[in-house]
């Protein structure tokens, strides 16, 4: 029986070896493959819009005021900028948003703000839908380009393209004059976006920018503002609670 025993330890002492040895190796495999996932998600996620980061560049063919041009990002320098996605022309939440956006073009103006409305059909969509009345859910007439995104490429640098059914989500977005990307937000499909908000963030923006005071919850023109400062904040503090 010892010697069985002796005969047997190399060949345990083997085997021993080579679990361990395996166990090690799934355990460095399973320790790169992570390493490797957080840095590949790393990346994409650094590619991906970023508030306080210059806004993805876009150009692309868009509908303005009836015809075909070709606009881009860099044109819009010196102003704020509105950029909005949604899914398809022709549908059904779709145009309640375009229109509430039109109707308050001259408000957005006169914050010296642009708007461009985005979408994965063709221009040729675009047109066909700007010209086809409301009451059978057109557009009837835009003030803002319509900008294709047929190749599916700005919705992707922006991060709200679906894939497998190749639209995008209503994302907004406010990229201020200097082409830095302010504000963000995407919404599901099935619900639209406030154009009121959308015009509130853009004042507390240009407020902030313009006094150097920070605009609190809910904040509204002609409301307080806070003095971002440990001292000079209790002003407001004070006079709220």
């Amino acid at each position: 029986m010892s010697r069985l025993l002796i005969n047997l330890c190399p060949k345990i002492k083997t085997l021993v070896s080579s679990a361990a040895g395996s166990l090690i190796d799934v355990k460095s495999v399973n320790f790169i493959n992570s390493t490797r996932n957080f840095s590949i998600t790393s990346r994409l996620l650094s590619a991906w819009p970023q508030i306080q980061k210059r806004a993805p560049e876009f150009t692309g063919t868009a509908v303005v005021d009836g015809d075909f041009k070709e606009i881009k990002l860099s044109d819009y320098s010196g102003k704020y900028l509105v950029l909005f996605f949604y899914p398809l022309d022709f549908t059904f939440v779709c145009p309640t948003e375009l229109i509430a956006f039109n109707e308050k073009l001259s408000e957005f103006k006169s914050l010296n703000t642009e708007v461009v409305g985005v979408s994965t059909d063709s221009h040729f969509s675009h047109l066909a839908w700007i010209n086809t009345p409301r009451k059978q859910g057109g557009l009837g007439g835009l003030g803002y380009p319509l900008l294709s995104d047929f190749n599916k490429q700005i919705s992707s640098r922006y991060g709200v393209l679906l894939d497998e059914p190749g639209v995008a989500l209503r994302g907004l977005f406010i990229i201020d004059k200097e082409g830095f990307l302010r504000q963000m937000s995407v919404n599901d499909l099935p619900v639209g976006r406030s154009v009121d908000e959308t015009l509130r963030l853009i004042k507390a923006f240009q407020f902030v920018e313009k006094h150097g005071e920070v605009c609190p919850a809910n904040w509204q023109p002609d409301s307080k503002t806070i003095k971002p400062n440990p001292k000079d904040s209790k002003e407001y503090f004070e006079t709220v609670n």
